[in-house]
């Protein structure tokens, strides 16, 4: 790649408006009605294939050669980056020329750096740059905030951070500072701007990150109406672990001729052990759950409900038996969801009890096993669900709850 750093090429948008496998053993789970389908319980068995199978990815580029700031190359370095992944290998000299871009990923492969390395340049390049990055949950904001904290340092660029589940004052304050990078959830973003604290017109940015993730958490008609208030000459990043037709409608209504960089070398799944868990009808599942925590190779354990109270009230059983336990769900405050994501990041708690707002897009490393106590919606959830294991070419470990008579 040549060092001649971004290059603007401004992009219109077009407009401003608005499979899975069955078999004789499944379940219906219908928590979410809309979404529920039939799966095979075998698609909860597999063992993981060898590592070595994949022969290890050579990049084009390296962050030293890339046209950009000679400080946001340091950042890069000091915070342990030398070659980019296949993601931030393809996306970064797209994303440097000014196109348009739809980055396709499996979770946990560095698409949050794909983004933010060559969006930090430009508003190194430009001041008045100003850049939205949309996630679907507060956790992912916040990572994506601290994730370029850590690009950004001495370089005089700063976020804001506008989620829902915080204090809304200390975000108005925010905007008031006129920051280069607002970072926030749909629903956030939309309170604000109707407040008019956050003005859409002024962001030639846009980046919306784990857009399958919104679809699937109903956030289409924010997302349809913050859309249509950006300027029409922007650029616009769409990054995504999977593309179905809603998102691909979505890509075509606010983008043009969009790059698109898919690097998805393998199945999230391809190196977690996955097995199920039988438990007879009216059998205590806790005590199951209780006897495969007690086991040592369980050292950090992500576990999955369905209900918000359900979460709740297994987080409190888990306590009282002795297991230093933690809970995300959709009532806790954003402080609350803070507090125990850090904990279990730290391993100061061993289990987290979590909905399925923990299942994409969080970064925690060495998370020996994820359990789905209550059966995932659709498969796809439950890809999504056990791609908390088995991060960074580590073998993970993953087990389902399945009633059986």
């Amino acid at each position: 790649m040549n060092n001649q750093g971004y290059q603007p090429r401004r992009r219109f948008s077009r407009g401003s408006q608005s499979q899975h496998g069955s078999g004789n053993r499944s379940f219906r789970n219908n928590s979410r009605q809309k979404n529920s389908v039939d799966i095979n319980i075998s698609r909860f068995v597999s063992k993981a294939r060898p590592l070595e199978e994949e022969k290890p990815y050579e990049p084009k580029n390296r962050f030293v050669d890339l046209g950009i700031s000679d400080k946001l190359k340091n950042n890069i370095l000091n915070k342990g980056y030398s070659l980019p992944t296949p993601i931030q290998d393809q996306a970064i000299p797209e994303i440097m020329n000014g196109l348009d871009i739809i980055g396709i990923a499996n979770t946990g492969t560095g698409k949050t750096a794909a983004f933010l390395i060559p969006l930090i340049d430009k508003v190194l390049r430009n001041r008045s740059e100003k850049v939205l990055i949309m996630a679907p949950t507060r956790e992912l904001a916040l990572q994506i905030q601290e994730e370029m904290n850590g690009f950004a340092m001495f370089l005089n660029i700063y976020s804001a951070i506008c989620v829902g589940g915080a204090g809304i004052g200390a975000q108005l304050s925010a905007l008031r500072r006129r920051p280069n990078f607002v970072i926030g959830t749909p629903g956030r973003l939309k309170d604000l701007a109707m407040r008019k604290a956050l003005r859409l017109d002024e962001y030639t940015n846009l980046v919306l990150d784990e857009a399958d993730r919104m679809l699937d958490m109903g956030f289409l008609p924010d997302i349809k109406a913050l859309l249509s208030r950006l300027p029409k000459e922007r650029q616009s990043l769409f990054f995504s672990a999977t593309m179905v037709p809603e998102i691909e409608k979505l890509i075509s209504e606010f983008s043009v001729s969009p790059v698109t960089v898919s690097v998805k070398m393998r199945d999230t799944s391809a190196n977690i052990d996955q097995d199920v868990v039988k438990v007879e009808r009216g059998a205590n599942k806790i005590d199951k759950l209780h006897d495969l925590l007690v086991n040592k190779d369980f050292s950090k354990v992500l576990v999955f409900g369905r209900t918000k109270h359900g979460v709740e009230n297994l987080a409190v059983a888990l306590n009282g038996r002795g297991f230093k336990t933690v809970s995300i769900h959709g009532d806790k405050t954003q402080a609350n969801r803070q507090r125990a994501l850090r904990a279990f990041k730290d391993n100061d708690a061993q289990v987290m009890v979590a909905t399925d707002v923990a299942a994409r897009g969080l970064d925690i490393p060495n998370v020996s096993h994820v359990i789905n106590f209550d059966l995932p919606s659709t498969y796809e959830d439950y890809v999504h669900r056990i791609g908390r294991t088995g991060r960074a070419d580590k073998k993970g470990n993953a087990l389902t709850f399945v009633e059986v008579r």
